[in-house]
C-alpha cells in the first residue's frame, strides 16, 4: 500500500525548536518539506542558521509573507506570536502544530475533558 507523502511548511525556523523540527522532518519518510520561514533569515540557506543541516537541504529561508498552501504547517514562532496570525496560517494548511504555548489549555481539567 502506498502511502501519501505530506507536504509540509515551518513557520519561523531560524530558532532553535524551528531548527530541531526541520531536522526531524527531513528525516521523516512521510514528509516532504516545502518551505521554512524566517524574516529576518529570508533568503540565506537553512544551513547558514543552522550547520548541522549542511548536506541535508538546500532550502532557503522564505519570507513568511510568500507562504503558499501545503498539507500542514508547524508553527515555531515565538510566544505571543501564532495567535496574531492564527485565521491566515489555518486558511493555508487544514493541519496546523503549534510549538509555542499560545494555545495552550489553562487548567488540568480542560485537559481531561
Amino acid at each position: 500500500m502506498e502511502r501519501k507523502v505530506i507536504r509540509a511548511g515551518v513557520v519561523g525556523g531560524s530558532g532553535y525548536a524551528g531548527g530541531e523540527l526541520v531536522r526531524l522532518l527531513l528525516g521523516h519518510p512521510e514528509v516532504e518539506l516545502e518551505v521554512v520561514t524566517s524574516r529576518r533569515h529570508a533568503g540565506e540557506y537553512l544551513h547558514q542558521v543552522h550547520p548541522n543541516l549542511r548536506g541535508q537541504t538546500r532550502l532557503q529561508f522564505a519570507s513568511p509573507d510568500r507562504l503558499e498552501p501545503t498539507d500542514m504547517l508547524f508553527l515555531a514562532l515565538p510566544h505571543g506570536e501564532a495567535q496574531k496570525e492564527i485565521d491566515r496560517f489555518a486558511g493555508l494548511a487544514p493541519r496546523l502544530v503549534d510549538l509555542s504555548a499560545d494555545f495552550r489549555l489553562r487548567s488540568a481539567e480542560d485537559y481531561r475533558r
